[in-house]
Formats: C-alpha cells, sequence, structure tokens
C-alpha cells in the first residue's frame, strides 16, 4: 500500500481543514514582456524577443497622520507607482536601438531641441505577463499579467563597453507610468489583484478593528 504523504507538504490553518497540498509556485524566468504604441515600428516583437529582466510595479501610499488627545492615527493618503527598470539586450542589427530611439525622439526631438505637445503624443502601454512555461507544440498560457498604463521612458542608460568581458551590450529603461491593472490574458478581464471590483469604501461600511487571528 502506498504511502501519500505529499500532501501534508503543507502549513496547518486553524479553519477545520486538514493540510492542502503545496501548490506550484509562479517561476521568476517564466514571462515576456509586450509593449504598444512604443517608438514608431508596428513590429514591437523586437523588445519581447530581447528583453533581459524587468522589476514588478512597487506601490507606496503617503501617511496622514490624525492627531488626537493622547495618541494618533494613520490613514492611507495618495499613492505613487514607482518605475519599473527593464533591460533590453541590443542586437546587431540595431533593432533594439532604434526602437527606443524612435521612442525617445517622440518624447523630445533631440536633433531639432522639440518637444512632444502633450503626454498623449508618446506615451505607451506595456503588460508584464507571467507564462506557464508553454513552448513549441504546447500552448502559452498567461498566469496574471499586470498592465503598464501612460508609460513614458524616464531615463535610459545605454551602459558600457568593457575589453575584459563576455557579456553583452545592454540598454536599461527606467519607466514611469501613472497606473497598473492586473487582467486575463485578453488585458480586459478582471479577475483578480489590482483593479479587481471589491466595492467602494463608504460611511456607511462597518469598520475592522481587528488585530489579526485569535489563535485556537
Amino acid at each position: 500500500m502506498p504511502i501519500n504523504s505529499l500532501k501534508n507538504i503543507s502549513v496547518p490553518v486553524n479553519d477545520g481543514q486538514k493540510n492542502g497540498t503545496l501548490l506550484m509556485p509562479k517561476l521568476q524566468y517564466r514571462f515576456r514582456v509586450v509593449v504598444s504604441n512604443f517608438g514608431n515600428s508596428t513590429d514591437l516583437t523586437e523588445i519581447t524577443k530581447q528583453t533581459v529582466d524587468v522589476t514588478r510595479p512597487n506601490l507606496t501610499f503617503e501617511n496622514i497622520t490624525i492627531d488626537a488627545y493622547n495618541s494618533r492615527s494613520y490613514i492611507a493618503g495618495k499613492h505613487t507607482w514607482e518605475p519599473v527598470t527593464l533591460t533590453l539586450r541590443e542586437d546587431v542589427n540595431n533593432r533594439v536601438q532604434r526602437l527606443v530611439g524612435e521612442q525617445l525622439q517622440k518624447q523630445f526631438d533631440f536633433y531639432e531641441q522639440a518637444s512632444a505637445f502633450s503626454g498623449g503624443s508618446y506615451k505607451f502601454g506595456m503588460a508584464v505577463e507571467v507564462l506557464d512555461g508553454g513552448n513549441g507544440n504546447f500552448d502559452t498560457n498567461v498566469v496574471d499579467r499586470i498592465n503598464l498604463v501612460g508609460c513614458y521612458i524616464e531615463s535610459a542608460n545605454y551602459n558600457s563597453l568593457a575589453y575584459a568581458t563576455n557579456d553583452p551590450v545592454t540598454i536599461t529603461l527606467s519607466i514611469r507610468y501613472d497606473n497598473a491593472i492586473q487582467t486575463e490574458e485578453d488585458g480586459v478581464t478582471r479577475t483578480a489583484g489590482l483593479g479587481i471590483s471589491v466595492g467602494r469604501s463608504t460611511a456607511n461600511t462597518t469598520i475592522n478593528t481587528s488585530e489579526g487571528p485569535t489563535p485556537e
């Protein structure tokens, strides 16, 4: 009789249930980056193919301090999306360098010293997708998708060249954006994560002052 102990490789919980099987984690190397309206080219797959690494969104809320008689409390103020960093590998046909240059030129014409008329004329979209590992004859499925909206290049670093290295030439972009929303593969359906509908908190909402679960 086989002994099935794998079902116990998990964390016990206090909800009356036994241990559940540990779920497969998302893997950092199973991802891709997709951009839209970037530069002047209609074929932007080179950005996806030459991506080295990318950071995911980092969100911070400002603190608002409410001073009272003998103490103080805190509420969340305006939020800030920190820039993400995208590293691209250069190719010998200069496709990546050309695409990055086109986007920078849309933001500001460095030869004519002329700026763009408005942000809407140069901002682009960017999606960071976590994949399931499928390839070739096996369909690639998107596990989750973070859509960055209202993007522009905040800084572009063409990095360095050196005789004593075997590393490829890279370009590092710091990308500022206005918002980040998580969707399904279609880029529209919101089922979990950032952007999911949970209802708006109002004055009639019951305030949860719980300090955490009560040990049993």
